[in-house]
């Protein structure tokens, strides 16, 4: 008995003692992990940051089909360089074909009926010249002349009519031309392809959220930067800034300031930072930079740092408000 108590209580000082040694462990403050690579840091004393995006210089381009039908040949990859007017896409035109031969079989019986109008025409005033020669009442007829002059202008105006008919025809048949060029998409301008989202043999859509392919000039690239929309005031006009990739911190491209546009957008472009709002507003500055020595390519986030134009002494100075003198009641 005096042994299973001496035991218990043998138990019960090492619970004590693992107790207390796991508080202590839990009480050890852990050493702050060391970065993966040292976050970007600002050049200027006063600065708004603002996240970025990489982008062609007139911006991309996102190509869509003209009408609704089936890709039949693609013209392009991605990574092509495309000058202006240069065929991306072909759309199925098998019915438009069919209709152009229709059109062209119209044609050339219209054209000879017109050939065989005009063969009638110079007959009949021919026979009217020689009938206007004979002066002899006796030989040739006032009837005879008239009914002669008569089918002439019948047949002239055969002609005009059978001439719209022509014109008619011929246009019908160039605006079949024209829907059929049409289902050939071209390059708007000149540039790369940087994305191509549609095959040959898959149904193409006009409006749909993925453009069928992307162009954009990557010869020559800018930074948008969205500055959320509290730091917008505190940004003047002809700011300077730089960028950082988001693997190179303490790389600075040097950037030149190139506008602000004047409207105030929806947050687009997000950089999944846990603290980040995605319901904000932002106003976007574009800059332009020359091609660093590493590579850099379309769509790349960059941290961008804007300097903070110091306040003056007439931001500092309250304006007087504004009186109104009121006018002595009549």
């Amino acid at each position: 008995m005096i042994i299973l108590k001496r035991f218990s209580v043998w138990i019960a000082l090492a619970g004590v003692s693992f107790a207390g040694w796991a508080l202590m462990g839990a009480n050890k403050i852990e050493p702050m992990p060391t970065p993966v690579s040292e976050p970007p840091r600002s050049p200027y004393e006063q600065t708004v940051a603002a996240s970025g995006i990489i982008e062609a210089v007139n911006e991309n381009v996102r190509i869509a089909p003209p009408a609704a039908g089936l890709i039949t040949k693609m013209f392009v990859a991605v990574g092509d360089q495309v000058k202006e007017q240069a065929p991306l896409f072909q759309l199925d035109d098998r019915e438009l074909r069919a209709q152009l031969l229709t059109r062209d079989a119209a044609i050339p019986p219209l054209q000879a009926q017109i050939d065989e109008q005009k063969y009638r025409i110079g007959d009949l005033d021919t026979q009217l010249r020689r009938l206007k020669s004979v002066h002899d009442e006796r030989a040739v007829s006032e009837d005879d002349l008239k009914r002669t002059w008569y089918a002439l202008e019948v047949a002239k105006r055969t002609q005009l009519r059978l001439e719209a008919n022509l014109k008619q025809a011929i246009a019908q048949r160039d605006e079949v031309v024209i829907l059929l060029d049409r289902l050939t998409v071209r390059a708007p301008r000149e540039g790369t392809i940087l994305q191509v989202n549609v095959r040959a043999g898959e149904y193409a859509t006009p409006g749909a959220s993925e453009p069928l392919l992307l162009l954009g000039d990557t010869q020559r690239l800018q930074v948008r930067a969205d500055v959320d929309e509290v730091n917008a005031p505190m940004v003047a006009p002809q700011a300077s800034g730089v960028a950082s990739l988001k693997s190179m911190a303490g790389t600075k491209i040097p950037l030149t300031f190139v506008r602000i546009e004047p409207y105030v957008v929806p947050k687009k472009s997000l950089t999944g930072d846990n603290s980040e709002r995605v319901d904000t507003r932002v106003l976007q500055i574009i800059y332009r930079f020359d091609r660093p020595p590493f590579s850099v390519y379309a769509g790349q986030q960059v941290d961008v740092f804007i300097q903070r134009q110091p306040a003056g002494p007439a931001a500092s100075t309250p304006r007087p408000a504004a009186t109104h003198q009121q006018e002595p009641a009549p």
